[in-house]
């Protein structure tokens, strides 16, 4: 079972900003997106739980990379329509993949007594996975909304494009069961109002872990 979430739980999206659908420039030439229902399912976290008078938290991403769309001097760094910041959220500027390094994040979720988050946004496995990783490796109860992320193509070194469904699969399997617990966008939201007895934690990395196979069913 989990438990509901209450006042100790936020909300944290990771990088909700216009340049993330520049494709070519995240995917070359053949740049394409997985899960074209993200930003309907990130809309429909946000609301959920800022009606629940729960935490939210955003990082925003400023590249240091002369071509990056993500740039707040450029239209790509600006806030997705419908997934805006409002006055008492937590924000945290950064540059590099993770949401912990060079910022805030980390002081402003414990001084606010989080210590459960759950986490979507892009790119899946890029600033999404580094961030889970962290909190996951800090001691957060983390859960990963996978039906609200999302990620783009990638051309390896020899030249294969890979999917970005499988991309983003992989990335989602190596997180869960080890990093945190990988559910819906509708059974977090359920969350928001009650216990789940269908529903298990399966993250690693403590004292009450589970074997990794029991994790990982």
């Amino acid at each position: 079972m989990i438990k509901k979430f209450g006042a100790d739980t936020a909300l944290l999206l990771i990088d909700v900003q216009k340049g993330v659908h520049t494709l070519s420039h995240w995917g070359g030439p053949t740049g394409r997106m997985n899960n074209p229902d993200c930003q309907e399912k990130l809309v429909q976290l946000l609301r959920s739980f800022r009606t629940a008078g729960r935490r939210c938290a955003f990082t925003r991403h400023n590249s240091i990379e002369p071509d990056s769309p993500l740039k707040f001097s450029l239209p790509g760094g600006a806030q997705l329509d419908g997934l805006e910041t409002a006055e008492g959220d937590i924000i945290v500027n950064k540059d590099v993949n993770s949401g912990f390094i060079g910022t805030s994040l980390e002081v402003d979720l414990r001084r606010a007594g989080i210590q459960r988050l759950v986490v979507a946004g892009y790119f899946t496995n890029f600033c999404v996975e580094t961030t889970v990783r962290m909190a996951g490796n800090m001691g957060f109860d983390v859960y990963l909304a996978h039906d609200a992320c999302a990620t783009c193509n990638r051309i390896d070194r020899h030249g294969k494009d890979h999917d970005p469904e499988l991309v983003h699969d992989m990335a989602v399997a190596s997180m869960h069961g080890e990093f945190c617990t990988a559910l819906t966008t509708d059974e977090l939201v359920g969350l928001l109002s009650s216990d789940a007895a269908d529903l298990n934690r399966a993250q690693g990395n403590e004292d009450t872990s589970a074997k990794p196979e029991l994790r990982l069913a």
